[in-house]
């Protein structure tokens, strides 16, 4: 299962990093072409959400089935390998919540940014006008 993990974490990199490239400022000149490559690539990004609801029932399975690892009942090894266990639990849910927050992110800011484009060019034509 570490390769549906590696694939969320490029997926939330890619996320974060278009919305980086859509906040900064300066990039008036690049910013068009950033906009439609993110509003392409909105809906095939919208597949992250069934896949970190998958994922997240993934670690509940895992949580739900893993054995319980009691004061005396389990050899130190044992003991390691539970505590790293709810680690990686604990990391993989924190991954999930960063793709699903920067998915959030991304479509709030690209429909901002392309709200603010609108206005622009409205308010160029109305001084056109007069």
């Amino acid at each position: 299962m570490a390769l549906e993990w590696v694939v969320l974490g490029y997926a939330a990199a890619a996320e974060a990093i278009m919305v980086l490239l859509l906040t900064l400022p300066g990039l008036d000149g690049l910013r068009k072409g950033l906009i439609s490559v993110t509003r392409s690539l909105l809906k095939p990004f919208l597949s992250v959400v069934p896949f970190c609801l998958f994922l997240l029932m993934d670690i509940y399975w895992k949580y739900e089935t893993r054995p319980s690892c009691e004061a005396d009942s389990c050899t130190p090894s044992e003991h390691l390998r539970h505590q790293k266990s709810i680690m990686k639990s604990q990391r993989n849910a924190l991954l999930i919540a960063a793709a699903l927050l920067f998915y959030w992110l991304l479509y709030s800011v690209t429909h901002l940014v392309v709200r603010v484009e609108q206005l622009n060019q409205r308010l160029e034509r109305l001084k056109n006008r007069h």
